[in-house]
C-alpha cells in the first residue's frame, strides 16, 4: 500500500520517504566530491596559458589532454543527477531514480579518481621524478582504493557478520 510503513534499518519510513533520505544524502555526497572536481578542472584549463605549458612534448602533452578530459568527464558524470531530478521529477521514480543517480555518481567518483592520479602523474613527470612519478602515482590511487573502497567493504562485512 501506498501510505504502508516498514521498519528498516530501524527506521519507521515509507518507500517514498526512505527514497527521499537517500536523495538528500546522494546530493551531500555529491556536493563534496563535485566541487573538489570543478575545482581541480578549474586549475587545469589554466595550464595551457602559463609559459611552462610550451615546454610540454609527446607523453607529457597527451597526458595533459587526458588529465583535463577525465577532468571534464568527471565533473559532467557528478552533476548527472541534477538532469535526473529534473527529468525525472513528478513521475514517481524517486526509487529508480536513486538507484541509477548513484551508479552514476560511483562513475563520477571513479573518474575523479583516474583524473587526480593522472594529474599528480604529470605534475611529478614535469617535476622531474621520472619513475618516481609513476610509483608515488599509482601509490595515490592504491590509497584511493583503500579508502574508498576496501575499507568501507570491510565495515559491511564485519557488521554482515555481526548480524548472524
Amino acid at each position: 500500500m501506498a501510505g504502508e510503513r516498514r521498519v528498516a534499518d530501524g527506521r519507521n519510513e515509507s518507500a517514498d520517504e526512505r527514497a527521499d533520505r537517500l536523495w538528500a544524502e546522494l546530493l551531500q555526497e555529491v556536493r563534496i566530491a563535485q566541487t573538489g572536481a570543478q575545482i581541480m578542472f578549474g586549475f587545469l584549463l589554466t595550464v595551457v596559458f602559463t609559459e611552462r605549458f610550451t615546454t610540454l612534448h609527446g607523453f607529457d602533452r597527451v597526458l595533459y589532454v587526458v588529465v583535463v578530459t577525465l577532468g571534464a568527464v568527471a565533473t559532467g558524470t557528478l552533476m548527472a543527477p541534477v538532469t535526473y531530478h529534473r527529468l525525472l521529477t513528478g513521475r514517481h521514480l524517486k526509487p529508480r531514480m536513486v538507484r541509477a543517480a548513484a551508479r552514476v555518481v560511483a562513475l563520477g567518483v571513479t573518474l575523479l579518481a583516474l583524473n587526480v592520479g593522472a594529474a599528480l602523474l604529470l605534475l611529478l613527470k614535469v617535476a622531474g621524478l621520472g619513475a618516481a612519478a609513476w610509483l608515488i602515482s599509482g601509490g595515490v590511487l592504491l590509497w584511493f582504493g583503500v579508502c574508498w573502497l576496501l575499507l568501507p567493504l570491510l565495515v559491511r562485512r564485519h557488521q554482515d557478520d555481526g548480524d548472524r
